[in-house]
């Protein structure tokens, strides 16, 4: 696959170009940051994070009105403190998934009425906490977490307001392992099998909880709207069916995240605005046809906010030439690799990636960058035509990194963690610091 030395600028965030040759982001160049934060590092384009954001929740509120929830930001694609302080300060709620990242949220400050707690297992000890600080919701994802939220609840002499998961049997057009709602995964209640209408009585009859609504997630990295419209209906149906059993009508429907964002030049990228118009004529199109009344409609934007917002740079260690039958390819390592960036081995995830810190004219060629890790499926971009003269101390960047790559970072060969980096109007700080191997020696006993 061959890709243009300038990166298309719909992959890179708002604030970054090249400039003769070298990567600049928010008015500071590859080869600064390098020196003054080493590699690799995380530079996130802070300004383009919060208007990706805003963009989002206006978007919400703009297409459903009165009837619109809360914009969630998914703290799973990436969350720090900082980070949370900028989803609290700009008006969004926040999803969260572990007690971990629920510590994160408290340290911020972030207001518990405005976070929604999920996850497949959530332990006693993550829900009697959730409770205590006034969770606004815990989306409750098997009848046995129903039984320990209200048992837990009843303990504290609280009532918990919670939405049920549910698994709509939509396969989304996405890979198999980020593909959440067919119904052969751990997540949510089925539809189909009966599963979720008796988890919905359930929890209508169970003393401490407050069912409010549902939930689902079709998938990620979506870029076409048939899979929303076909849950949509989906759950429109449960909704209508379970109203004509129990009486009761529920107000509250979060329709989950997945939206895509471009990471090669072949993407479809999602518009929020263009989306969520869409999904408000879908909801108010099967309303009208089940003659259910509108619900309040939320939804759980994280890679498409924290993706886009991000690049990585990398230092180039070696560059060896491996003859092959069919001709030679360059295989360029850098100083991270899988420990960094874990979706090319994990879900065979494309990348782009450009030489950030000069011109080349040499001839293109035959490449893959690698990382240092002891793994041959240690790779950041498996098939890419490079400058023939990239080598040692040349500087790459791989943007739309923002989401899980920081997140589902590893210190795979006691390799410690990068830091992330926020650069806004030619200034950059530190908002995670670089571990050390001190840090790393700090857990042996």
């Amino acid at each position: 696959m061959s890709q243009p030395e300038v990166i298309d600028p719909k992959i890179l965030s708002a604030n970054a170009s090249f400039q003769s040759g070298e990567f600049y982001i928010a008015g500071l160049s590859a080869s600064a940051l390098a020196e003054e934060f080493g590699t690799p590092a995380f530079i996130i384009d802070e300004d383009d994070f919060r208007s990706r954001a805003l963009n989002f929740k206006n978007a919400l509120e703009g297409a459903f009105g009165e009837r619109s929830g809360k914009c969630y930001y998914a703290g799973k694609a990436f969350l720090s403190i900082e980070i949370a302080r900028w989803i609290a300060e700009l008006g969004l709620s926040l999803d969260v998934c572990t007690e971990g990242e629920l510590a994160v949220a408290l340290a911020a400050q972030f207001p518990p009425d405005r976070m929604e707690f999920h996850g497949n297992n959530k332990s006693a000890s993550e829900i009697k906490r959730a409770i205590e600080i006034g969770m606004g919701r815990i989306v409750a994802d098997s009848e046995i977490e129903l039984q320990r939220i209200n048992q837990i609840a009843g303990e504290l002499g609280r009532k918990q307001e919670i939405l049920i998961r549910l698994t709509p049997g939509v396969e989304a057009h996405t890979h198999e392992y980020i593909s959440t709602a067919h119904e052969d995964v751990k997540f949510g209640f089925s539809i189909a099998s009966g599963s979720a209408m008796a988890a919905l009585k359930m929890a209508s009859e169970l003393g401490n909880l407050i069912l409010m609504g549902i939930h689902f997630h079709i998938g990620s990295q979506i870029s076409s709207t048939e899979g929303f419209d076909l849950a949509i209906r989906r759950a429109f149906q449960l909704l209508s069916d379970f109203r004509s059993d129990s009486g009761i009508t529920l107000t509250e429907f979060d329709i989950g995240g997945g939206y895509s964002i471009s990471y090669i030049e072949q993407d479809d990228p999602t518009n929020p605005r263009e989306i969520m118009d869409h999904l408000a004529k879908t909801v108010k199109k099967e309303s009208e046809n089940f003659q259910f009344p509108h619900p309040e409609i939320s939804v759980e934007p994280g890679r498409a906010i924290a993706g886009p917002s991000t690049a990585t740079l990398y230092e180039v260690g070696t560059v060896k030439e491996v003859i092959l039958e069919s001709g030679s390819r360059n295989y360029i390592s850098v100083d991270g690799g899988m420990s960094d960036n874990i979706r090319t081995s994990l879900y065979d995830a494309k990348y782009s990636v450009a030489l950030a810190n000069r011109i080349s004219k040499a001839p293109k060629i035959a490449s893959r960058v690698v990382g240092k890790h002891c793994e041959s499926g240690d790779i950041i971009v498996k098939d890419v035509d490079l400058p023939s003269d990239i080598a040692v101390g040349d500087l790459l960047v791989t943007p739309a990194t923002g989401a899980y790559g920081r997140s589902m970072a590893s210190n795979y060969n006691h390799l410690p963690r990068a830091p992330v980096v926020a650069v806004r109007d030619g200034k950059a700080r530190l908002i995670v610091r670089r571990e050390t191997f001190e840090d790393l020696l700090g857990l042996d006993l």
